[in-house]
């Protein structure tokens, strides 16, 4: 042990007179310790003698994950270039300089900084979340082989053009690429970028002659505090909505054209709706157009999931099955899939969502796809099963649960459970059968939508004075003024 903590004979002799250079000569420290750290704060310890600057310049997994979010010099504040015929002052734009060069400029100037130190090409886990970031720029990471980055992430990024980025990643996974190419393997693109940790570590200080609601309002920092770091993990954890942000259905097709190849922070609906589900084909898609609202009858071939859902809230499972961390896609549902599409794949790269932050102490895809408490290796997944809950969710997009979702309890139902709300039977507004009461039109039950959720609908607010009928959440957000089935516009009490 002692051995391994002095470190290899070939160090300067430098090494042996400082403990704080013993320890970090061992490269196990050293490599859980520098994540931690800016790159800024890794550069001055190099610069504080040769000795830590040849332990830091000749260690590659030192600059593994960078992170440029909190570096000065990457930042980005000037507005767009065409103001509109406003005079740009004290600014001198070379005639020559392209955009992507203008918007672009100081993370290349970076880049370049950090390949002439010979950094550049230990980076595999590469963070870019809110900086000015072109389409431009992550396509030379995708093709240029001077760049060694297995996963990005460019959340809340800046100017980023995407049409382009997606031009970009078709053309990098392209069935002719070169072998061992894109090196890219996850790239962070929809989800919002990570909170500064400062913000969460914040707390108020209160004066000595504050009173009791100053106290209180002390507790109840706290307490935020406390819950936005325990903030459930996503997909798995937290149902519902996962992105803030509408996801333009174009990044469908690119999904498909990566999967197997790059895996992105969004996975693609299973609804059975979709091309690529494993239900697809066993349910009905003219009985559910024929029930469903003419707004959600013309739904696309492939869409992103952007909700993560339990089991039906009457049969507890969903037409598709879930999505189980661990287990390998079903034998049938990819034969079925490879039937339909020429590049699926069985890997779990398109299956699984890059879950947020990124890895801090690998840079190994699955590390970044395992869930909280789960085995990053499938097969010990597998085996675990018994002595823990596996981690499972169902994805699906807005046009797959519109009319059967409840966005405040995050309950839904199946296309087998509830066709729609123009089903026939139930006065034309009811559900699949007879004997769900949740879903029959009935007295205070959504008049457009036929559910009867009685955790999200409060009918005391939301209906109509002269008929008694009322709408739930879905139908009346935002809207105070809503035309009923007594053909007469009446106000709703708030």
């Amino acid at each position: 042990m002692t051995q391994n903590i002095q470190g290899p004979s070939h160090l300067p002799a430098e090494v042996q007179h400082s403990a704080l250079l013993q320890l970090l000569t061992n490269s196990l420290i050293l490599c859980h310790t520098t994540p931690y750290l800016s790159c800024y704060d890794v550069l001055n310890l190099g610069a504080t003698s040769r000795a830590f600057r040849y332990l830091v310049h000749h260690t590659p997994q030192v600059f593994r994950r960078l992170e440029l979010a909190t570096v000065k010099a990457a930042q980005f504040d000037i507005d767009a270039i065409d103001h509109g015929g406003q005079t740009w002052r004290n600014v001198r734009v070379d005639e020559s300089l392209t955009e992507d060069d203008f918007y672009s400029g100081p993370l290349r100037g970076i880049f370049s900084s950090l390949r002439r130190h010979d950094i550049l090409r230990d980076v595999q886990v590469l963070s870019l979340d809110g900086l000015s970031v072109t389409a431009e720029l992550i396509h030379d990471i995708l093709i240029d082989p001077s760049y060694a980055i297995r996963i990005l992430s460019i959340r809340d990024a800046r100017n980023l053009n995407e049409r382009k980025l997606r031009a970009s990643l078709k053309y990098a996974c392209r069935e002719s690429r070169a072998t061992g190419t894109p090196k890219l393997k996850g790239l962070y693109v929809f989800g919002p970028k990570d909170a500064a940790p400062g913000l969460l570590s914040t707390k108020p200080t209160v004066p000595p002659t504050a009173g009791v609601a100053s106290t209180w309002n002390n507790k109840s920092q706290k307490a935020l505090t406390a819950d936005l770091v325990d903030e459930p993990e996503a997909w798995y954890a937290r149902r519902g909505q996962q992105f803030p942000r509408r996801i333009s259905s174009e990044w469908a097709a690119t999904l498909i054209d990566c999967d197997g190849v790059i895996a992105f922070d969004a996975v693609l609906c299973t609804g059975p709706r979709h091309l690529n589900s494993p239900a697809w084909g066993t349910v009905s898609i003219e009985a559910l157009d024929a029930a469903s609202n003419p707004a959600s009858r013309s739904v696309p071939h492939y869409g992103v999931a952007t909700h993560s859902l339990g089991g039906c809230a009457s049969c507890g499972a969903a037409p598709e099955g879930w999505t189980v961390w661990g287990e390998d896609r079903f034998a049938a549902a990819r034969d079925a899939c490879e039937r339909r599409t020429s590049n699926s794949s069985s890997s779990d790269i398109g299956r699984f969502p890059l879950l947020a932050p990124p890895p801090m102490h690998s840079s190994n895809l699955k590390a970044a796809m395992c869930p909280t408490g789960q085995s990053i290796k499938s097969r010990l997944s597998s085996l675990s099963s018994t002595r823990q809950e596996k981690a499972r969710f169902i994805p699906r997009c807005f046009d797959c649960i519109r009319d059967r979702y409840c966005a405040s309890c995050c309950r839904w139902w199946c296309e087998n459970c509830y066709l729609g709300p123009w089903a026939s039977g139930l006065g034309g507004h009811g559900g699949a059968t007879d004997t769900e009461a949740d879903l029959a039109r009935v007295t205070k039950s959504c008049w457009e939508c036929g559910m009867n959720c009685h955790e999200c609908i409060d009918f005391t607010q939301r209906m109509c004075h002269r008929c008694g009928g009322g709408y739930c959440l879905i139908h009346n957000e935002g809207s105070n003024m809503i035309a009923c089935d007594c053909k007469a516009f009446h106000s709703f009490s708030h």
